[in-house]
């Protein structure tokens, strides 16, 4: 296990300049939870909005640590490689979402929507929101809610390599994405309007389409590193196998 720092930096600013999607898919879901929370549990507000989304970003971390236990397998057969150009491809893809370049990202979504049927009718339950622990559940449902920007997450922490690393990376991830969505409950419409500045949602998309390029140059460099090491073991083992040749005779 490697605490990459560069990959957990990628990952926090990954969620931090996505805001502006979280608050379009979380932000409503913020809002409703702040006006769910009945009168009586208002003393508790602040609480139960912290308590729900550290059970949020609690769930994507477990979700990273399923999957990289899937990504660690595939490694063992050479496919960190493939995982890594997903990652790139789907960090580039989610940049031009952001900007409203190109709306391909749309039809990852749909996909998840097949999960998210399963899981709504137990987010009804939970309402309304008038103790921590329910707070906790519904922020821990919706982890597994629909959203382009956690999936290229996911595959960026799965190109990790390892599931400790993979659940690390979308840690840091959820915790970028922490103050927006935390404050959007709160300060929804001035923190809506300030992330609508057409120039800010294309400097964040252009920061993510270069996390995208660093990953996809990173895979190069990996599969280098990969062939180099192959070829070193290689060569130390045919350097023993002639060492023990020449001891023999």
């Amino acid at each position: 296990m490697t605490f990459d720092l560069a990959s957990m930096s990628a990952a926090f600013l990954l969620g931090l300049f996505s805001s502006a999607h979280c608050l379009g898919m979380c932000g409503g879901i913020m809002g409703a939870l702040s006006m769910a929370i009945p009168a009586q549990a208002q003393k508790k507000r602040w609480l139960i909005l912290v308590a729900y989304n550290l059970a949020r970003i609690v769930s994507y971390g477990l979700i990273a640590l399923l999957l990289g236990r899937f990504a660690q397998e595939l490694s063992v057969w050479g496919g960190q490689v493939i995982l890594r150009w997903l990652a790139g491809l789907l960090l580039i893809a989610m940049g031009l979402y952001l900007a409203n370049w190109w709306r391909g990202l749309i039809y990852l979504e749909t996909a998840g929507r097949y999960l998210w049927v399963y899981l709504q009718p137990l987010s009804k339950q939970l309402m309304p929101v008038n103790s921590v622990l329910k707070a906790m559940a519904l922020g821990f449902l919706w982890g597994w809610l629909p959203c382009g920007l956690v999936y290229s997450a996911l595959m960026f922490a799965m190109a990790q390599g390892s599931a400790i690393d993979a659940a690390i990376v979308m840690l840091a991830f959820g915790l970028g994405t922490l103050p927006a969505v935390l404050l959007s409950g709160v300060f929804a419409q001035t923190l809506n309007s300030w992330l609508q500045v057409k120039q800010l949602r294309w400097l964040f998309a252009v920061i993510i389409i270069v996390f995208g390029g660093w990953t996809l140059m990173g895979t190069g460099m990996h599969s280098h590193h990969t062939h180099h090491q192959n070829s070193q073991e290689s060569m130390q083992e045919i350097n023993e196998h002639e060492h023990d040749h020449s001891h023999h005779h």
